[in-house]
């Protein structure tokens, strides 16, 4: 890892994606049956795809490759604070969950986003 990080599990933005991930899947449990397929799907993929690619390019040997990956990390966030609005105008998902995964998305935004700034000098 070329960060100076030895392991991604040290990385304050990876713990808090992996985090938000964990509790995108725990939301999604409640959502219709007919929903398998769709919107949860789509949910939980964004949601697993911001720690995975963070991982991968903590995983890189150049910066400019660990900062590629944090930001397919950033638009998999983006995506994920999309849907939850979506399910959150549906009904799938209350107000207040719905509200506190926007939350913590934001917070992992704002890390990415000084991540990024940080290695790009």
């Amino acid at each position: 890892m070329h960060s100076g990080v030895s392991r991604v599990e040290d990385l304050t933005v990876w713990r808090a994606a992996k985090a938000l991930a964990v509790s995108s899947y725990r939301a999604t449990d409640r959502f219709p049956k007919a929903e398998e397929y769709g919107l949860k799907s789509q949910i939980r993929r964004a949601a697993v795809s911001v720690p995975t690619n963070i991982a991968e390019g903590s995983g890189r040997y150049s910066k400019k490759d660990f900062v590629r990956f944090l930001r397919i990390a950033r638009g998999s966030l983006s995506e994920l604070e999309s849907l939850l609005m979506v399910a959150i105008e549906l009904e799938m998902l209350d107000r207040a969950s719905g509200g506190e995964l926007s939350a913590q998305a934001r917070q992992v935004g704002r890390m990415l986003s000084g991540l990024i700034r940080s290695i790009s000098g």
